[in-house]
C-alpha cells in the first residue's frame, strides 16, 4: 500500500509564510538596522497568497504589518522612510495576493465544473458495460493519453442482442474533442444496429454508413466487431484493428488475423470492398481480449513494444476486473510514465451458462 504524502506536503505549505515571516524577523533582530531584512517580511503573504485562501491571506497579511512595525520601531526605520516603504511593500504584496487567490478560487470552481461535466459525458458515452452478458463475464480498462482526463478517442460497448452478444472496440483518429465526438457517433450507430442487423455484416454497414457521413476528408477509426453466439465460436469483423488475443484453456495464445485487412471506418467510400467475417473456436474456460494500438505499441525506455502475449499469466486472477487492472499496471510500468496514446481493453471470459468458476490458465 502506498504511503499518501498529500497531507504532510499541505501542512508544511501551510506553514511556510509563518515559517518566512519568523526567519526574517529573527535575522532583522541580530543582523540590526543597517542591512535592511525589513521588506523581506512580505514573503509571508506572498507564500500565503500560492496556498492559501484570501480570508489566510488577508490575516496573514495583517500579521505582516504589525511585525512590520513592530520591527520598524525596534530599527528606529520610521525616523526614515525606509519604515513607511516596508509598511507599502507588505500591503502591496498582500493585496496582489489576495486578487491571485480570488481569481485561483475562481479557476479551481470552473474546473470542478468541467470535470464534473466530463464525469457525466464519459457516463453518457462510455457507459458501464454489463460485468455478465449472457455465458460471459466482461471487464474494461480505459486509460486516456490526456493528463486529467477521464474519455479520448478509444471507444468500447458491449450489447446483448437477440443474435447474439455484440462487441465494438475502436480506435478514433486523432485525439482531443473532435475524437471524442466521433466516438460518439460510432457508439450511436453501433448500439442501435446491434438490435436490429441480423448478420454481423449488416451491422458493420450500418456502422460505416453513419461514420461516412460524419467524418470529413481522411479521417477514419480503426475497430474490431465481435459476435458471440451459442454455437461456441467467435465471429471477428476487423477494420484495420490490432486483431484480438484469445486465451485457451491450456494458456496458449492465439492472435486470430482476417485473411484479408480491410480499411478503416470511414474510408468505404474510396470503393474497396469491406472487411470478410471470420470465425474463431471461443468455448467455456477461454478468454478473449479486445484492444487498442495504445496497448500494444507503448514502449519502455529502450523503445521495446509492450509484449502483450507475453503477459497472459497476469489474467490468472479469478477476477476478471482485476485481472484486467493487473495488465493495466503492468502496461504503465513498461511505459514508465504517461502512455503517448489511450489506451482501452476489453476482457470476455466464457464460463458458459450458469457456470462461475474462475477461468484455468496453465
Amino acid at each position: 500500500m502506498g504511503v499518501d504524502r498529500t497531507a504532510p506536503d499541505s501542512a508544511m505549505l501551510s506553514w511556510m509564510p509563518v515559517a518566512a515571516m519568523a526567519v526574517v524577523a529573527a535575522v532583522d533582530v541580530l543582523a540590526g538596522p543597517g542591512v535592511g531584512f525589513l521588506p523581506l517580511v512580505s514573503l509571508g503573504p506572498a507564500f500565503s497568497g500560492l496556498v492559501g485562501g484570501w480570508r489566510r491571506t488577508a490575516l496573514i497579511g495583517s500579521v505582516a504589518l504589525v511585525l512590520c512595525v513592530g520591527l520598524g520601531l525596534y530599527d528606529g526605520l520610521f525616523e526614515e522612510r525606509r519604515g513607511f516603504t516596508a509598511m507599502v511593500s507588505v500591503a502591496g504584496v498582500t493585496g496582489a495576493g489576495i486578487a491571485a487567490t480570488v481569481m485561483r478560487s475562481r479557476r479551481e470552481a470552473e474546473l470542478a465544473s468541467v470535470r464534473s461535466i466530463a464525469e457525466v459525458a464519459q457516463r453518457v458515452l462510455l457507459r458501464p458495460v454489463p460485468r455478465t452478458a449472457g455465458p460471459l463475464r466482461v471487464a474494461v480498462s480505459y486509460t486516456s493519453a490526456v493528463a486529467e482526463a477521464r474519455i479520448g478517442g478509444d471507444l468500447y460497448e458491449v450489447v446483448a442482442s437477440p443474435h447474439g452478444i455484440r462487441v465494438i472496440v475502436g480506435d478514433v483518429q486523432g485525439k482531443g474533442l473532435a475524437a471524442v465526438e466521433t466516438a460518439a457517433v460510432v457508439l450511436g450507430a453501433f448500439r442501435e444496429a446491434a438490435h436490429d442487423e441480423a448478420d454481423l455484416v449488416g451491422l458493420g454497414e450500418r456502422v460505416e454508413r453513419s461514420v461516412a457521413r460524419e467524418l470529413e476528408g481522411e479521417k477514419f477509426v480503426t475497430a474490431v466487431l465481435a459476435q458471440i453466439g451459442s454455437d461456441g465460436g467467435v465471429v471477428f469483423l476487423n477494420y484495420g484493428h490490432p486483431a484480438p488475443m484469445v486465451v485457451r484453456q491450456d494458456g496458449t495464445v492465439d492472435f486470430p488475423q482476417p485473411a484479408v485487412y480491410a480499411l478503416p471506418l470511414g474510408l468505404g467510400a474510396h470503393g474497396t470492398e469491406g472487411p470478410k467475417p471470420y470465425r474463431v473456436d471461443f468455448t467455456p474456460g477461454e478468454q478473449l481480449l479486445l484492444y487498442t494500438d495504445g496497448v500494444t505499441e507503448a514502449r519502455d525506455a529502450g523503445g521495446s513494444f509492450y509484449p502483450l502475449g507475453e503477459r497472459t499469466d497476469l489474467l490468472r486472477e479469478p477476477d476478471a476486473q482485476r485481472a484486467l487492472q493487473a495488465v493495466r499496471e503492468d502496461l504503465v510500468r513498461h511505459a514508465a510514465g504517461p502512455l503517448h496514446d489511450d489506451a482501452a481493453m476489453l476482457l470476455l471470459r466464457y464460463h458458459g451458462h450458469g457456470e462461475g468458476k474462475s477461468v484455468p490458465i496453465a
